[in-house]
């Protein structure tokens, strides 16, 4: 007998306001880099990966070594960059803090930072979801080869077995979508690490079957996701998705989840590199 979670609305949360003083120190940073030189000689300090003389960039960039040395203090000022003197050349590195901070800075002005949505809140309502049982995994494997057969779901080529996706998938985040007592979809979830530390941390999956699509059972499997691991105490969950597929991309920020950036390149595809979008959802609340 399986036991199905209730969907229960979650209040929205108000939007965490940018402080003054951080709102000052990122529009320094920004007018700062308003100059293109100025983007062009970071540009040119950053991927040196290593200190470089002013003579150096002044020969790079083609200007004069009194424009250069003028844009690089404006980048020292606000501590984009570090200037060294050695004899009597100065020496340019990027400042390591520089590296982190701008990338935070731009993230904190998107809102990126602040608390993000729990889930959909316009949940359809022929739609059930509950725990996955035994007799589904037929049904599982099939909508599993449809989100192949799409081309934009997975790497994998081939369904896994039955006992494949048994071992990998945690016990208590299995769930599937019926839709007038047909299984629609399935959402799961499989530990990322064995190591402790990391015992929190689950990559999630979603597939609605072909013909259920646009009808909403994506909505009802990530809330049932994502509120039932806030409720087991996962504090991360993560997920790729290639950035063909919007539709998950899309469904994935609406229930908290946000970009942490793109993986160029990171695996072969019927022989064609593919590039992911690697998303992650963070609980807000005390652990």
């Amino acid at each position: 007998m399986s036991v199905s979670l209730p969907l229960t609305a979650v209040p929205p949360q108000q939007p965490a306001q940018l402080a003054p003083r951080d709102a000052a120190t990122y529009a320094e940073w920004f007018a700062c880099l308003a100059e293109p030189m100025r983007v062009r000689l970071l540009h040119a300090v950053a991927v040196a990966g290593r200190e470089v003389t002013v003579g150096e960039l002044t020969d790079q960039l083609g200007i004069s070594q009194s424009t250069c040395s003028h844009h690089l203090r404006k980048l020292a000022d606000v501590g984009f960059v570090q200037l060294r003197k050695e004899r009597t050349a100065t020496l340019v590195s990027v400042n390591p803090a520089c590296c982190t901070g701008l990338p935070h800075a731009a993230d904190a002005v998107m809102g990126m930072l602040g608390p993000r949505p729990c889930c959909p809140q316009d949940l359809p309502v022929d739609v059930t979801v509950r725990a996955l049982e035994a007799g589904d995994w037929a049904d599982v494997r099939r909508i599993y080869a449809e989100g192949i057969a799409t081309g934009n779901a997975t790497f994998e080529t081939e369904v896994p077995d039955r006992r494949s996706l048994d071992h990998a998938w945690l016990p208590e985040h299995r769930w599937v979508a019926e839709v007038d007592g047909q299984v629609a979809g399935w959402a799961a979830g499989r530990p990322v690490s064995n190591r402790p530390v990391y015992a929190g941390v689950a990559e999630t999956s979603i597939y609605v079957g072909d013909g259920f699509r646009g009808r909403g059972v994506g909505k009802a499997l990530i809330h049932r996701q994502v509120t039932a691991a806030d409720h087991a105490g996962l504090w991360t969950l993560q997920t790729s998705i290639f950035p063909e597929n919007r539709a998950s991309i899309a469904l994935h920020q609406s229930a908290g989840f946000r970009t942490l950036g793109v993986r160029e390149r990171i695996g072969r595809h019927h022989g064609v590199w593919r590039d992911t979008v690697f998303l992650e959802r963070r609980r807000t609340d005390d652990l």
